[in-house]
């Protein structure tokens, strides 16, 4: 069975979930590592007061015994202390007694660039909190768990996963970053960014060029696309490609099987060719603004200024983190797919004997 995940749960709620399926049982889980990454996501500079009043740790439901995987379902959650504000409002069920809390009164004004409106039309909603409490980042954090997962079994053969801020507002160094994000406050607006990841030790064939389901570029470049705001996705150095030639545009091979460059970014046809994988990720300018644009009551049809509801300045830091987890998931499902096995045991005994295999040729980089 392919390693999948698939979440549940509403921004303010009571809970996020996560049931991660195919992971191999024997694998040792550490949780203070996977709320350090969850502690990271919510870390960064022009951040909201929510991260504030959220303080995330996972909790696990099933799959897992004295904290090694049983080979079955995991479920992981995550609780969402704000829910106690708005125990009314996002009642499952038909709230009893008088209306009290946040989130009573229906949402009426969509904000551009959000799913507000959209998912108003498809869903025949007639709020749009039904739309925005499901289309709201705060679900990344269930992903960041999951991404925790694969990370631990990534580490088991010898593979490494970081994520870092590459640009924030248009400035690239540390201190152009924070004072874009300052000037950006002031102005009570939002910046976007560019995220950059790079997963180092990963074996050459992971991925194939067979399917186009299974390329790993097209996998990574869809679990990344898959992360609210994100508008762009780019392998090695992939729009710069197209405006080179072909002598400058592809990596050279040495003995040994190394490359002299990685403009492909460790990845050729949809596989792993050896080297690093380079990917990285364009963040839009969040769609929650204090200075609302345009829009219209869907209530009066009249013109009106969008909802305005807590927001970051810019969230490009945790982007980072969220984007290093969908990296990591997706190579461990790569892994897993070229790798097999029920127990870790047998994963790591098939990656041996697959680099023993292919190293008479190939040599990994030191």
């Amino acid at each position: 069975m392919s390693l999948e995940v698939v979440t549940a749960g509403e921004s303010h709620g009571p809970a996020l979930a996560a049931i991660v399926t195919g992971l191999p049982a024997g694998l040792l889980l550490d949780k203070e590592a996977i709320d350090a990454d969850l502690r990271r996501r919510q870390q960064g500079y022009g951040r909201s007061p929510r991260q504030k009043l959220e303080s995330d740790e996972v909790e696990v439901l099933s799959g897992l015994r004295h904290g090694v995987t049983l080979g079955t379902p995991l479920t992981l959650i995550v609780r969402n202390r704000d829910h106690k504000n708005w125990t009314w409002g996002m009642s499952p069920w038909p709230p009893e007694g008088e209306a009290s809390g946040k989130g009573t009164k229906p949402v009426t004004l969509p904000r551009p660039g959000h799913a507000d409106l959209a998912g108003l039309l498809k869903y025949a909603h007639d709020d749009v909190r039904n739309a925005l409490e499901r289309a709201s980042a705060r679900h990344t954090a269930v992903h960041v768990a999951a991404g925790a997962v694969a990370k631990t079994l990534l580490r088991g053969l010898g593979i490494g996963v970081e994520g870092r801020p590459v640009e924030i507002g248009g400035e690239t160094s540390d201190e152009g970053m924070r004072y874009a994000t300052d000037a950006a406050r002031t102005d009570r607006d939002t910046l976007g960014g560019i995220v950059e990841v790079v997963a180092t030790g990963v074996s050459p064939g992971f991925g194939s060029y067979a399917e186009k389901s299974a390329r790993l570029d097209a996998r990574l470049a869809a679990a990344l696309m898959g992360i609210q705001a994100v508008k762009g996705v780019e392998i090695g150095d992939g729009f710069a490609l197209a405006r080179r030639r072909g002598t400058e545009a592809h990596d050279e091979i040495d003995p040994g099987l190394t490359r002299r460059t990685n403009r492909a970014g460790g990845i050729e046809a949809g596989i792993s060719n050896g080297e690093p994988i380079v990917v990285r990720a364009a963040m839009k300018p969040l769609p929650t603004l204090m200075r609302p644009l345009d829009s219209v009551d869907l209530e009066t049809g009249a013109p009106a200024q969008a909802l305005v509801e807590r927001s970051d300045v810019q969230a490009v830091e945790a982007l980072a983190v969220v984007a290093e987890a969908a990296v990591a998931f997706e190579l461990a499902r790569a892994a897993l797919d070229k790798l097999g096995g029920d127990a870790l045991v047998d994963v790591l005994a098939a990656h041996e004997a697959y680099c023993a295999r292919i190293g008479d040729r190939w040599r990994p980089r030191t």
